[in-house]
């Protein structure tokens, strides 16, 4: 069997598992009580099964099954925790979660259960080893540093999913895109001999990008099932996890054939733009008003684009095209060898039109208008 067909198998796996599992969860969720109601904290009109992340999680753990049983996957599994790192911390992150999403947890056990999770991803080790100052040189990070700035980085992402997971499949088809173009940009790194057949972030993008393929379909405008912080959660940890295996491991700077400053860390940011950036909106707009940063409210950027009128589906198609956007930049110098000296600028633009035109406006309004396509 080639390469790209075992991809391609890991890939439907987890789409398949996931779609057909989600179906089920569709049926299970009422018995449980899994519903969510209609709110001002929401945007949706009916009442909404969530749980979706047990289908997920399902599609996590069978694709990494039928991984260890190809043989283009053996390097990865061969004398490695990695993968058992990923399982554990990934079921933690879930089961806390899918608790929150049936007995809504308070701030500070949610945020305990995600330092748990990514405690234990870097216990049984998976970490970065390396950390790149900018416009400076490679540190050797200790055991103690590495374990710290894994778990803020896994926090930080987790977090930053969960909080842009408030459309229908918005979440779902932004995380697909990042990980489509980080499995992208980590085969030219191995092509490049940067990182080893060994390394598991090529796999766990190709896991996470399938997981979001089965799910989507259920989950587009008008949802019939919301992922719910089960799925959220797991699904920024594992795109924490296949960020911490390039951009903590690689040693050398690289854009394809040439060189090019911060690229290791810096790709997988631009890649995960999207969310990394409400995220931080979120942070200084909740500071600014004095309030709990945890605190929920409805300025996200996905809530900006519905109060200047774009529909559901149009809201969300957008915000895909924002973070399609973001990952070409950082694609197409990598892929084609040339054009490094763009990538600063075009970010650079993307940031100020961003910050433009979703700035917030004394006159914002509370209430979402919810016009739809």
């Amino acid at each position: 069997m080639s390469r790209s067909l075992e991809h391609a198998v890991v890939l439907g796996t987890a789409a398949l598992v996931t779609f057909v599992g989600t179906s089920v969860v569709i049926r299970l969720a009422p018995k449980l009580g899994a519903v969510v109601q209609p709110s001002d904290r929401r945007v949706h009109e009916h009442p909404t099964v969530t749980g979706g992340g047990a289908a997920m999680y399902v599609g996590v753990l069978v694709s990494l099954v039928v991984a260890t049983r190809l043989p283009g996957f053996r390097d990865v599994f061969a004398g490695s925790s990695e993968a058992l790192a990923v399982v554990i911390a990934s079921s933690v992150m879930f089961f806390v979660g899918a608790v929150d999403d049936l007995r809504e947890l308070s701030a500070p056990a949610k945020v305990a259960g995600q330092v748990l999770a990514a405690s234990l991803l870097a216990t049984f080790g998976l970490t970065l080893f390396f950390f790149r100052v900018p416009f400076g040189g490679l540190v050797v990070l200790s055991p103690e540093w590495a374990t710290l700035l894994t778990v803020v980085l896994v926090v930080v992402v987790a977090n930053a999913v969960n909080l842009i997971d408030g459309l229908d499949g918005l979440a779902a088809g932004t995380v697909a895109i990042a990980a489509g173009a980080f499995y992208l940009y980590s085969q030219q790194l191995q092509k490049a001999g940067l990182i080893l057949d060994s390394n598991i972030a090529p796999l766990l993008a190709l896991i996470t990008l399938g997981i979001c393929l089965g799910f989507l379909p259920h989950n587009f405008h008008p949802a019939r099932i919301f992922m719910g912080d089960g799925g959220a959660l797991l699904l920024g940890l594992l795109m924490a996890s296949a960020t911490l295996t390039v951009g903590g491991r690689v040693v050398d700077q690289f854009s394809g054939q040439v060189y090019f400053f911060l690229a290791p860390a810096v790709i997988p940011i631009l890649i995960l733009g999207v969310p990394l950036i409400d995220t931080v909106f979120a942070v200084v707009r909740r500071a600014f008003r004095r309030g709990g940063i945890a605190t929920a409210d409805k300025d996200h950027l996905h809530h900006r684009l519905l109060r200047m009128g774009h529909g559901h589906r149009r809201t969300v198609v957008l915000l895909w095209a924002w973070t399609a956007l973001l990952s070409t930049v950082a694609l197409v110098p990598t892929i084609t060898g040339s054009g490094d000296a763009i990538v600063p600028f075009a970010l650079s633009g993307v940031g100020i039109l961003l910050v433009l035109l979703l700035r917030p406006r004394a006159g914002d309004q509370a209430t979402i208008d919810s016009a739809t396509l």
